[in-house]
């Protein structure tokens, strides 16, 4: 399969791009393309078989749920059995946007979009890419993030052409996305309603609106035996082809133990990554340093960390180290995606935990 590659500015979207686009996904075909968190890979939500093709370009486990993207509040009422009023007041607050939340489905979505599950995630997005691909398509487009299951996820378009390049009938490249991390995942099928992913809509707004809001504190893992009820909740994601490791504690503590395990790299042929802030890129002595932005610029880190860990395989870094980036408004959802990509990896200098070598 040959992948077309479409470049396109997301305040006048290409129209005669966007209707061909739409007619590969009403056929059965895959299509990447950004929205305001991360780029997609979408596929018609309502065909088992389009379902089945992202799970097989991605390499992705098929009972690790599916998005049903809409660019219509209406057009949720089909897909769902009812619309609880949390739903309604959540919609009204932050749709379009990147808030995903999940539902009763109807019999209209296919298990195979759901990872086998009675509920469907649905969320509204705002990038005016996405709501005319959307359109073309029929209005139902399924789509995880645009990247082979495990990697970083894709906030540029060439991210998406690395990993899936002869995979997809098209990718369309809208630029940068403004986010950087997924959606805000929100469970509106409990008594209570549970945040089941942090994201940009973090607890204290969905309270403001909702008031009562409960964290899922379960850590589903590969072998629990449990099926997750959204997606990114039970396998590894986000990691880059290195050894990700994260160093917490004071300040001093992190650069120095940091510079040590670069010490131990260097004498012993490794290349370093270590991710940072501004105020301590200066500080470290390895091959590869990255700062995310200032520390008190979480929107920053937020949209940069996953730019950063692609470019680490870039630069062939074979152990990196990060600083942690919790506390704030964004913090959980940032140490989220970073813990995972670190496969839960940490050490804590501040309990005097210190790196082993190997």
């Amino acid at each position: 399969m040959t992948t077309e590659y479409v470049v396109m500015n997301e305040e006048a979207p290409d129209l005669s791009v966007i209707k061909r686009a739409g007619r590969i996904i009403k056929e059965g075909g895959l299509v990447a393309f950004p929205t305001e968190t991360v780029y997609g890979l979408g596929g018609d939500a309502l065909n088992p078989e389009s379902s089945r093709k992202i799970y097989e370009a991605k390499g992705r486990p098929s009972d690790n749920p599916l998005i049903v993207h809409i660019c219509r509040l209406e057009d949720i009422e089909p897909i769902v059995r009812e619309i609880p009023p949390e739903a309604k007041k959540l919609a009204e607050a932050f749709w379009p946007g990147p808030l995903t939340m999940i539902f009763r489905k109807s019999s209209l979505v296919p298990k195979e979009t759901t990872g086998g599950l009675d509920t469907v995630a649905v969320r509204f997005p705002s990038n005016k890419i996405a709501q005319a691909l959307i359109d073309a398509a029929g209005g139902y487009i399924a789509a995880p993030s645009a990247n082979r299951s495990g990697r970083p996820s894709p906030t540029l378009a060439k991210y998406c052409l690395e990993d899936l390049d002869g995979r997809v009938e098209m990718i369309i490249d809208g630029g940068q996305v403004g986010i950087g991390l997924e959606s805000t995942i929100i469970d509106l099928t409990e008594d209570e309603p549970v945040i089941l992913r942090p994201g940009f809509i973090n607890k204290k707004m969905l309270q403001e609106v909702l008031g009562r809001v409960e964290v899922d504190s379960t850590l589903i893992t590969p072998d629990s035996g449990i099926a997750p009820k959204a997606p990114g909740m039970k396998y590894r994601h986000y990691a880059p082809k290195g050894e990700l490791v994260i160093i917490e504690g004071e300040r001093d503590k992190v650069v120095s133990e940091i510079n040590r395990a670069a010490g131990y790299n260097r004498a012993h042929g490794l290349r370093t990554g270590v991710i940072c802030t501004d105020e301590t890129r200066d500080l470290y002595d390895a091959d590869c340093v990255k700062s995310a932005g200032p520390r008190g610029d979480e929107d920053s880190v937020a949209r940069e960390l996953f730019r950063i860990l692609r470019e680490f395989d870039d630069d062939g870094a074979e152990r990196i180290y990060s600083e942690s980036f919790s506390g704030g408004e964004l913090g959980q959802a940032i140490m989220n995606r970073l813990m995972k990509a670190a496969g839960h990896r940490v050490v804590r200098t501040d309990e005097g935990e210190t790196l082993h070598f190997k």
